[in-house]
């Protein structure tokens, strides 16, 4: 059973940086996709980016140039390094993973608070 379990949240100025962690296990890493969403306070989860090999990516509009996703296959984990913080990037950020062939992501871990304050 894919496991995945987030670190690295925590509360940010604007204009800071944090890096969020997820670590999987259950499977071989190597064969999901790996994405990051967020729940913003009375939003809807939304995807934030995702990682579908070395060379495609995908980043919502609004963290385009200031988040960066990548991924360690020694270490069966995936990063969100985000800069140039503003207080819309609140929200829990949720780890997901998925199998290439499929399209819903079904294995998500428990979420990790970002705050960025003014």
């Amino acid at each position: 059973q894919v496991q995945l379990v987030e670190s690295g949240g925590g509360l940010v100025q604007a204009g800071g940086s944090l890096r969020l962690s997820c670590t999987f296990s259950g499977s071989t890493f190597s064969l999901f996709v790996m994405a990051w969403h967020r729940q913003a306070p009375g939003a809807q989860r939304e995807l934030v980016a995702a990682l579908y090999n070395a060379h495609s990516t995908y980043y919502a509009d609004s963290v385009k140039a200031r988040f960066t996703i990548s991924r360690d296959d020694a270490r069966n984990t995936v990063y969100l390094q985000m800069s140039s913080l503003k207080p819309e990037d609140t929200g829990v950020y949720y780890c997901a993973a998925k199998l290439r062939t499929t399209k819903d992501y079904p294995y998500w871990g428990q979420g990790t608070q970002v705050t960025v304050s003014s």
